[in-house]
This record gives C-alpha cells, sequence and structure tokens, in this order.
C-alpha cells in the first residue's frame, strides 16, 4: 500500500485518540502503483513473457488493509494452491485474495502478441454507503516478446470485478477444494475434543482506565472477538510469560462462547451491544486435542463485512461456512468432511459463519487474529497455547542463549494505564 505522509506518526496519533487508522492513498504491485498513477507511470512493473509458455505467479496479498481482486486482461487464471497447499485447480477469469493469503496460479501465455495489463483493486465489503475507501487501480504490464506494432495502451482485464461485487467474492471463495489424492491425502480430524464459538465483531470502548484519549467523547473504536478487546500485554509478552511461569500477565479464561446470545447479524441492533472490554484472555489446548472454531460474524455498529481470520503456528481445514447465525443443530450436516481447502488465513463471510478444525500438535504460544490490520490493532485478537506433549520432540523448543528483548515500535493499542524480472517463475506482492 501506498500511504501519505509520515505513516508511523499518523498511526501513533491516530491510536492515542481511538479514532480510525490511516487509509491508503494507492495500491501497488511489486512497490508500484501502476501507470494509471503519475507518479509511477515511467516506473511501473513489467514482466516480459514468451508466446505459448506456461508460467507460475506466486500472489501474496501483503495490503493487510483490503481483500483484492485481482485478474490478468484476456487470460485465465488456473490456480492450483494456496496457502502452500495444493488445491484442486480452479480455472477462473479473476481471483479475490484476503491480507495474509498466498496462492499459486498457472498462467499460459496464449493471447495475441501485445501488452495486457495486471490489475488489483480493493473488495469493499462494509457498508455500501461508505465511499471515502481507496479506489485505485494497481496495475502490472504483461509484455509479449516479438515483433509487433506496440499498443497505445495495455488491455484492461474486463472480468475484474467491481469494489462491491459481493456475489463475485462469494462465488470465488466457494470453489476452493484440497487437490486429495494418494501424494496430498486429506486427513480431516474428525473426533472433535473442544469446539468453540467466536463471534468477532466492530465495537465500543468506555473511555476509562486506558492511556488513549477519546476523539469521540467517552467510547473509543475498537473490535473484539467473544466481546473481548485484545490488549497487549506490556513489556512482558505471552510467549515468555508462558515459559518462565511469570503470573499477571495474561489470564487462561477465553471463553467458549460469546457472552450474550442475540441475532448476531440483525440490521437493528443496539449499540448498547457492541460495548466491549480489554482483555488478555487466552485458551489453553492439551497437547492433540482436536479443535473445532465457529467464527461468527455480526452487524454491530454496522460494521459487518468479511473478516480474513489468520492462525498462527497451524494451518487449519475450513469444513463449511455460511451466512445468516450459525445453527450448531442443522449447519454442520452440510460440513465438507471429504476435501475441505487446508489453509492458515481465510474469510468470515459478510454476516455469516466460517467453521474450521485442526489438531493441537504444535506446542507454543499462537496469535490468531483478523488479517485486516486495522482490525487486529483494535483487539479481533486473542492467543492459544498448545500444552506439551509427553516428549522433548512435542514440547516448546527452548529460547537461544541470548534472547533479544521486544522492543515495540508503536503505543500498544489501548494500553493500560499500567504498564522487470524475467523469470519464468514470478512472485507479485501487492
Amino acid at each position: 500500500s501506498w500511504y501519505s505522509g509520515n505513516l508511523k506518526a499518523l498511526l501513533e496519533e491516530d491510536l492515542r485518540i481511538g479514532t480510525d487508522l490511516p487509509h491508503s492513498i494507492a495500491f501497488t504491485i511489486n512497490g508500484e502503483p501502476g501507470d494509471l498513477c503519475p507518479c509511477s507511470k515511467e516506473t511501473t512493473q513489467r514482466w516480459m513473457v514468451d508466446h505459448g509458455k506456461t508460467y507460475l505467479l506466486r500472489v501474496v496479498n501483503a495490503i493487510v488493509a483490503a481483500d483484492m481482486f485481482f485478474a490478468i486482461a484476456e487470460h485465465n487464471l488456473t490456480i492450483v494452491g494456496t496457502d502452500a497447499h495444493y488445491i484442486k485447480p480452479i480455472v477462473t477469469s479473476y481471483i479475490m485474495i484476503s491480507p495474509g493469503q498466498t496462492m499459486d496460479i498457472l498462467i499460459t501465455a496464449n493471447q495475441s502478441l501485445g501488452h495486457y495489463y495486471i490489475a488489483a483493486r480493493q473488495f469493499w465489503s462494509q457498508s455500501v454507503l461508505v465511499t471515502d475507501f481507496d479506489h485505485v487501480n494497481a496495475t502490472m504490464i504483461v509484455q509479449y516478446r516479438g515483433n509487433y506494432t506496440i499498443p497505445s495502451s495495455p488491455s484492461f482485464p474486463s472480468t475484474l470485478p467491481f469494489y462491491k461485487d459481493l456475489p463475485s467474492a462469494i462465488k470465488f471463495t466457494k470453489r476452493f477444494r484440497s487437490l486429495g489424492n494418494e501424494d496430498h491425502p486429506v486427513i480431516v480430524p474428525l473426533n472433535v475434543t473442544t469446539r468453540m464459538y467466536i463471534t468477532v465483531s466492530i465495537n465500543d470502548i468506555i473511555y476509562r482506565n486506558s492511556t488513549c484519549i477519546s476523539a469521540g467523547g467517552n467510547n473509543i473504536l475498537a473490535t473484539s472477538a467473544n466481546n473481548i478487546s485484545w490488549a497487549n500485554p506490556v513489556p512482558t509478552d505471552v510467549l515468555l510469560a508462558y515459559y518462565r511461569n511469570i503470573t499477571g500477565v495474561y489470564t487462561t479464561d477465553f471463553p467458549d462462547q460469546p457472552p450474550t446470545y442475540y441475532n448476531f447479524t440483525s440490521e437493528d441492533l443496539s449499540d448498547d451491544l457492541a460495548l466491549t472490554d480489554l482483555g488478555t484472555k487466552v485458551k489453553l489446548l492439551n497437547y492433540n486435542e482436536v479443535v473445532e472454531v465457529v467464527f461468527q460474524g455480526t452487524d454491530l455498529l454496522i460494521g459487518a463485512g468479511t473478516h480474513p481470520m489468520h492462525l498462527h503456528g497451524y494451518s487449519f481445514y475450513v469444513v463449511g461456512s455460511g451466512f445468516g447465525n450459525y445453527d450448531n443443530e442443522t449447519d454442520p450436516k452440510s460440513f465438507n468432511l471429504v476435501d475441505p481447502v487446508e489453509v492458515n488465513t481465510f474469510g468470515v463471510p459478510k454476516n455469516g459463519w466460517l467453521a474450521i478444525r485442526f489438531v493441537a500438535n504444535n506446542p507454543g504460544v499462537w496469535f490468531w487474529h483478523c488479517h485486516l490490520d486495522r482490525h487486529m490493532t483494535w483487539g479481533m485478537a486473542a492467543v492459544f497455547i498448545v500444552k506439551n506433549g509427553g516428549t522433548a520432540e512435542t514440547s516448546i523448543r527452548k529460547p537461544p542463549p541470548h534472547l533479544p528483548p521486544c522492543k515495540v515500535p508503536l503505543r500498544s493499542w489501548l494500553q493500560n494505564s499500567d504498564g522487470s524480472n524475467e523469470k519464468e517463475n514470478q512472485s507479485i506482492l501487492m
């Protein structure tokens, strides 16, 4: 992303007053907004290709502030992997990729010799009434080698969905399935031992006991998971506290259920339901526990949108998703337990739910969060602590002999008052 001004200073100030975080003024592909932006007209990235060759693209959404639509003019894309796992090939004219997601895509240079835009634009899933988001179309140019008349302008992808095209985003994400063959088997955990139902919401925090200075009166903008807005402990982090048995840094009472049940996806929710509190609450898991988490989106503060949830330390199977409120009696009947996609990041649908499963066989302290950076920063996050197994191989690793101190570069959000590449394999970073 491209920002105007001193981003660190702007972010510090927004965190201090508890308001929205800085928005980008442009997106980039491999560091350049592209020639639709005057500042990048002469430095737009170009990718030279030979007619008839098939290339592998590794596309990474490093924007961390937006889901993105992505397409190449007049060329189909064949997705063969995501988040380092093979999938059943998906042939498509566009993709929607969330912050933190990666996709491995094959493209065959089979069109007429010429120039073709690679283009990306934001997918805006929140209120359709909002218009002040980043509308820049980032571009890169696919340029065929050979003798031909240079076009006055590259072809633009007509298949690139528009900013608020929710149906196109939904249609795309529903197509993912694991490859599931003899060389790449799918082993979906079936005997679930821990079930969690977690609401993810936009919230307010009542201005009290915080170093943050409210810009809007009594309340501060926040997010939460099960109505707890994650507070990073300062100066001791959770990993160090767990490993060295330091007390008072976190509590182990992150709830398996939301504190209050209501019609989570209603369009007419009381603002009182949106009030949340800070907490550094973790969930303890035994080694080899089989975990099922259902993330439930809400429309608190008219803040419904997609939430790309990311789990550190693990990949997980996406066994189900749907719209409206999750029904624990009927919805599990539709779970895909045969070939669900295995990923480390996947979106909770707008006003919907996402069901995932994983085996807790990687001991340690693992952060999980919404990968929209502003939502994570505001508190849509928590931690799983996976206990050691019975052997050295199934136990958390020892720290290095010299463990450098962690220096937080920015103020802790709502801290308590106490404390041109010609290779055949091309990477595209947005």
